[in-house]
């Protein structure tokens, strides 16, 4: 991300493989610059999903589906911004998605996502290592988790019709018990369609998402602690765009996950 004031300015959305056994950086998956001007929240649900910003996410899918077409599994990993209902309803089918839920969704039978974990009895309870991030330190979290196989609705507003009424996926609640004095608990609603069958599957899932961390390293690498891309004042988009993309190649971390 480069130049950003006030929500408007240029973005960077980087999709990278990792290999999901050994972590091993296999390289750029796709790569997206975004220009956002001011916006218009009025005119969001007016447009199809491929003329949105959010389609990056799907676009992102899709060609880690093609780049990685040899792997063994894909699966793409994002955080809330990618809970869009698209990308679970038009995802390739040779990948699978895992993405932190930001909506409170409607079901299929008429309830809402949320309450409908928050019912689920306990399914087990763990230990995660939770890698540092601003503003916290790393420890090791102890974690109760529920699991549901939800059906989400089509929402009633901005979806064209062509998209399926309903999907079908699996919800992995992880919430933290007694947290350190001071920190926030961790709490993730994870959205996958990896298979769910129990406690050990759950803590699967978690483990995965628990590597998206990677991303925040890229980033933080690329504007402030090494390059300083937030700083960059050259006016000419070219240049610009390609010392950007240089600065990421250079990161030894990676970003959103499609991993084989």
């Amino acid at each position: 991300m480069v130049r950003s004031q006030g929500g408007g300015g240029d973005y960077l959305h980087a999709v990278v493989a990792v290999d999901a056994e050994d972590d091993a950086v296999l390289g750029l998956i796709d790569g997206q610059f975004l220009s956002r001007g001011e916006g218009r929240k009025s005119q969001r649900r007016a447009v199809s999903i491929e003329h949105k910003e959010s389609y990056r996410w799907l676009r992102g899918a899709e060609s880690a589906g093609r780049v990685c077409a040899q792997a063994r599994q894909i699966t793409m990993i994002a955080d809330r911004e990618a809970d869009i209902f698209e990308l679970f309803a038009r995802r390739p089918t040779s990948v699978d998605l895992l993405v932190r839920a930001a909506q409170d969704r409607s079901l299929g039978d008429g309830g809402r996502l949320f309450a409908a974990v928050d019912a689920m009895p306990l399914a087990a309870r763990a230990e995660l290592d939770l890698p540092a991030k601003p503003g916290r330190r790393a420890r090791r979290a102890v974690l109760a988790v529920r699991f549901l196989s939800a059906t989400l609705a089509r929402p009633q507003n901005g979806i064209q019709r062509k998209v399926a009424n309903a999907v079908s996926l699996n919800v992995v609640d992880l919430r933290e018990i007694d947290p350190p004095a001071g920190e926030m608990a961790i709490h993730w609603r994870l959205l996958t369609t990896h298979p769910v069958h129990d406690g050990s599957d759950a803590l699967v899932i978690a483990d995965l998402y628990r590597r998206r961390w990677a991303i925040e390293q890229l980033f933080r690498t690329m504007k402030t602690q090494g390059f300083d891309i937030e700083g960059l004042r050259i006016d000419d988009e070219l240049p610009r765009c390609n010392l950007v993309m240089a600065a990421r190649n250079c990161s030894p971390h990676s970003c959103d996950r499609p991993g084989g």
